[in-house]
Parts: C-alpha cells; sequence; structure tokens
C-alpha cells in the first residue's frame, strides 16, 4: 500500500478484510500492528464483517472420533463442501472430547464450551485462540439446586461474559446470579436487581440475538399439565433479566427448541401432521416461528418441514445465512446422520457429506476478539 494514501484511507480498507489476511499484515508494520491490535479497530471489525461460518461438530463412526469441521457459509446458492477438520482448544482436549457432555454457545464470533468438570473454554476459531473460565460454587446433584449457565458478548463493551445462575427448587427465593468478564476476568454480581424468584425448568440450550441472552424454559407450577412454556431473556448490557410470552399454540406444546435465524431469534415446533393417503399416515413436522422485532407474543409462522414416514428421521441442527435449515438425516437401518441443506420453499436438500452421529451446527463471523 502507497506511502502516499492517507492513513485513514488504508484504516477504511484494512477493516473490510477478513481476519486471515489482517493476522498476517500485524506484521507488515508497527503502525498497522498497532491499528488491528487497537479495541476501536476490533469492535469496528465486528460491525462490517460478513465473512460468515459454521463449525458443524459430530461423531465420526468410522474414525470412533469427535471432529470439528468448519464451513464457509456464504450468500452462494451452491454451498461448499467443508474444509479441512479444525483442532479443538488444547486447553479443551480432557474435558470436552466427549460429545455427550459439551455444550457450546456461540455469540460475536466467539464459541463457549461448557463441559462436565466446572470449566469453560471461551474459543475463537478463526483466530485459534482460547481461554479457559473456571465456574464457581458448581455444587451438582445436592436435589436442591439447579445451576443454570449462559454466554454472551455484551455489544456495547465488545466484553465476553459468562452467566451464572443459580435456583433454589424448594424455596422461593431470588436466583443468585454472577457474572465473569473476561476484561476483569472476575466473578461479581449482576449489575441489575429485578432477579426472578420462579423455579422454571430450563431447557439447557440458549441463543444470542442482538445483545440479549434467551433461555427456553418452563413454568414448572403454571399452565395445563403443570408445563407452560415461555422465554427467559437476560440482556448483556444493562444485566436484566426479562420474560418473553408465547402465543398459546406454542406455550402448551411439549416439544420445543431455539434456534437462530440470521440475526432473529427462532422457535421450533416440533408436531405431527396429518396426510390424507387414505391409510391414516402422518407427516413429523417442525413449525418454524420467528419472533418479530423482540416483542413478547409477536411470533410469526415462517413454514413448516415435513416429509413421509418413510422410516427415516431429520432433526433441525440450525439454519445458514441464506435461511436454508442444516438437517441431521438419520435413514434405517443404521440411523447414522448425514448433515443436509433443506430449502424450506422448493424443498430441495442438499447433502453436505458429514456422516456420523450428533451432529451439530454453531455459526459464527470472523472476529478480532481474543486477539
Amino acid at each position: 500500500m502507497s506511502d502516499n494514501l492517507p492513513f485513514e484511507i488504508q484504516e477504511i480498507i484494512i477493516n473490510k478484510l477478513p481476519v486471515e489476511p489482517l493476522i498476517r499484515f500485524r506484521t507488515v508494520c508497527k503502525a498497522w500492528k498497532s491499528l488491528i491490535d487497537s479495541s476501536d479497530f476490533i469492535r469496528n471489525h465486528i460491525k462490517q464483517q460478513q465473512h460468515q461460518h459454521l463449525l458443524v461438530r459430530y461423531h465420526d463412526a468410522l474414525h470412533l472420533e469427535l471432529k470439528y469441521v468448519p464451513i464457509a457459509d456464504n450468500d452462494d446458492v451452491t454451498f461448499p463442501h467443508h474444509k479441512v477438520p479444525v483442532t479443538i482448544p488444547q486447553l479443551a482436549v480432557n474435558s470436552f472430547n466427549h460429545f455427550h457432555y459439551t455444550r457450546i454457545d456461540s455469540s460475536h464470533g466467539l464459541l463457549c464450551l461448557f463441559g462436565p468438570d466446572n470449566k469453560a473454554v471461551i474459543w475463537n476459531p478463526s483466530i485459534r485462540k482460547a481461554v479457559d473460565v473456571v465456574l464457581p460454587h458448581m455444587v451438582l446433584g445436592d436435589g436442591i439446586h439447579i445451576n443454570v449457565l449462559g454466554f454472551g458478548v455484551c455489544p456495547e463493551t465488545i466484553d465476553p461474559k459468562v452467566i451464572k445462575i443459580r435456583i433454589n427448587t424448594e424455596d422461593v427465593i431470588p436466583w443468585q446470579v454472577e457474572v465473569f468478564t473476561l476484561s476483569t476476568r472476575v466473578w461479581r454480581s449482576a449489575y441489575s436487581s429485578n432477579v426472578p424468584s420462579k423455579c422454571f425448568w430450563f431447557g439447557g440450550e440458549q441463543v444470542v440475538v442482538g445483545g440479549v441472552v434467551y433461555f427456553l424454559v418452563s413454568d414448572r407450577v403454571d399452565g395445563r399439565d403443570g408445563c407452560g412454556n415461555l422465554i427467559v431473556s437476560f440482556d448483556l448490557t444493562s444485566e436484566e433479566f426479562g420474560e418473553v410470552k408465547l402465543p398459546d399454540c406454542l406455550t402448551y406444546t411439549h416439544k420445543l427448541s431455539m434456534l437462530k435465524l440470521r440475526e432473529s431469534l427462532a422457535v421450533i415446533e416440533a408436531g405431527l401432521k396429518e396426510v390424507d393417503l387414505g391409510r391414516g399416515y402422518y407427516k413429523r413436522a417442525y413449525h418454524v416461528w420467528r419472533m418479530e422485532d423482540g416483542v413478547s407474543k409477536l411470533f410469526k409462522k415462517l413454514f413448516t418441514i415435513d416429509y413421509l414416514p418413510d422410516g427415516s428421521d431429520v432433526d433441525i441442527r440450525g439454519f445458514r445465512k441464506t435461511g436454508e435449515a442444516l438437517l441431521e438425516w438419520l435413514a434405517p437401518p443404521d440411523f447414522n446422520g448425514t448433515l443436509v441443506a433443506y430449502e424450506p420453499y422448493s424443498k430441495a436438500i442438499t447433502n453436505l457429506g458429514i456422516n456420523g452421529s450428533y451432529i451439530s451446527g454453531y455459526s459464527f463471523t470472523e472476529t478480532l476478539l481474543l486477539l
């Protein structure tokens, strides 16, 4: 780049580049390294970044090992086959090399891995860097307390946070909420005092959209048959809790899950759809609902994924940047999974060439966080 080009113009150009060349450009000169390493540049780069990827985790039945495979997720109709498998961070090798234990959350290009040994690992696969977080006071199996964990990046400070919620199942007392911020590496109480005291049943999954962490919960006391679904929200900036009421058709159903669809919260309703074939057949069906503008009870049904009962089964594992659903297709007789992309309107299916079991997908954008 010419020395005659003003540095402000250089900064604009550099800010539009993906992460991989930026890591190399840090060695070009001190001015570029100082720019790329600065918190302001990293924050602005997140806003400009359009390079999205999917991290697919699955258990390879052939080689009997857990694999993590990144896939570039662009706007093209054709979806590329997977790249070379990425290595899980060394910090997590001992704790998270068990496919049935690990839970992964995603926010602002960072992945947070929660394992069985009271430790979390915050990982940036784009720059291959990770840091570990010790989870405090994780007393398990006492029959009285529930521990709930969450993760997200504060959109105001771009500071990764781990949230720990401790709920007493016997007494109606406020939850004990602790927040870990990576910048200070200290656990502290949440800023807000509006801590709930209800005892919900947490489904173990979360979605981060627009700086808010959403937890899918069931009301263990109220509602029909003792089960009323709703969503608990946690604002990563104010650290305030809230409740998102679901429409009645979603409140009183037993099979709900949440995913992120583009930059919106999606609720997946699993059920059956009757088919007029003269033999009483039913289709398994997944109804995909999107929350409109973060407003409680304003959910719009987008589409339904269904198919004839041919002995196969599918589970929704995520969504592409284009809005295509990622499905784990389980076919008899061995029911090993295959990852496919499903276009909900044309119903076209694309095999992505990943075969195994316990397939899951996590979308993330490239980021310099943790640099």
